[in-house]
């Protein structure tokens, strides 16, 4: 639907917009504090920034049709995006955490300065990240477009080295800990590291054509086994790519019907399956129930 895809794309554009201003507020926030904790909120502010990007524009290739090179869309790019991400959110979370056990081993810890700028830019960043969020989930609800959703998610994510690195300026600003912003930086670092991880293993896969998850097949199955006209099913096969789900099977219907009766139960179960999975790309294939499947076609079993 039209009104979808608007809503879908005013999300990705809040989304990244709020990711640009909060790395200008966070370099700014950098250099008038030295904290390795605000450090480590910019480089996922960075992440951010190109995570938003990329679903920005696997959202504006979502609304487009298939062309003559790309007969199965585009989808791939996003994946190809993420394992370059998640390489330099590892370099990122090295250099932080290198930098950190450095400070943390030295003899003086590194003074930090200008801790209320800090604070002030940190508190700016949770209300912003919390008004991003909070309209990511009214546009997912609205239209269920995944790629918002684990946007919003990851969002939610980064509250967390906000608030730690409030915590570290305020130690700084009231008692004069300074190595509690290298803990902090470490614990961030980490978390960044395993983030990167996870999205270089989900790009991975889908490039290598993994299947979807458990619980997306499982859901299929029941929607196929339990549909009207269905007789029974077999090869059903998926796949991801980026943000979308490739889904091919073929389903067993009653052979003594017409090629009219059989289209319309194989386009209503599609329909329905799409609604259930409205990212999904399906093709159904229909057999008479009992088929023999011929020696010669190695696509059946």
């Amino acid at each position: 639907m039209a009104s979808h895809t608007r809503m879908n794309l005013s999300a990705g554009i809040a989304s990244t917009s709020v990711a640009l201003t909060l790395v200008v507020l966070k370099l700014w926030a950098l250099a008038g504090t030295g904290a390795l904790s605000v450090a480590a909120s910019l480089a996922d502010s960075a992440m951010d920034l190109m995570v938003s990007l990329g679903g920005l524009v696997a959202i504006a290739y979502a609304a487009r049709p298939a062309d003559d090179d790309h007969a199965f869309g585009h989808s791939s790019a996003e994946d190809l995006a993420a394992l370059g991400q998640s390489l330099f959110i590892m370099v990122s979370a090295g250099v932080i955490g290198w930098v950190a056990i450095a400070r943390l081993i030295a003899n003086e810890p590194v003074p930090l300065a200008n801790e209320g700028q800090g604070i002030g830019v940190m508190v700016i960043s949770i209300v912003l990240t919390l008004a991003l969020v909070s309209w990511q989930r009214f546009v997912t609800r609205r239209t269920g477009n995944r790629v918002v959703a684990a946007d919003s998610l990851h969002y939610i994510g980064d509250l967390l080295p906000a608030l730690g690195a409030i915590l570290s300026l305020w130690a700084s600003r009231a008692f004069g800990l300074e190595a509690i912003d290298s803990i902090v930086a470490i614990g961030a670092a980490l978390m960044l590291a395993v983030g990167a991880v996870n999205i270089f293993r989900g790009a991975w896969n889908a490039l290598m054509d993994r299947a979807a998850d458990d619980a997306t097949v499982a859901g299929i199955e029941a929607i196929v086994a339990d549909f009207p006209g269905v007789h029974g099913f077999h090869d059903l096969k998926t796949r991801m790519s980026g943000s979308k789900t490739f889904v091919n099977l073929h389903i067993e219907l009653d052979g003594d019907q017409s090629l009219d009766e059989a289209h319309a139960i194989g386009a209503a179960l599609r329909r329905r399956i799409l609604t259930e999975y409205p990212d999904a790309d399906v093709l159904i294939h229909k057999d008479p129930v009992g088929v023999e499947p011929h020696p010669e076609d190695p696509t059946l079993r």
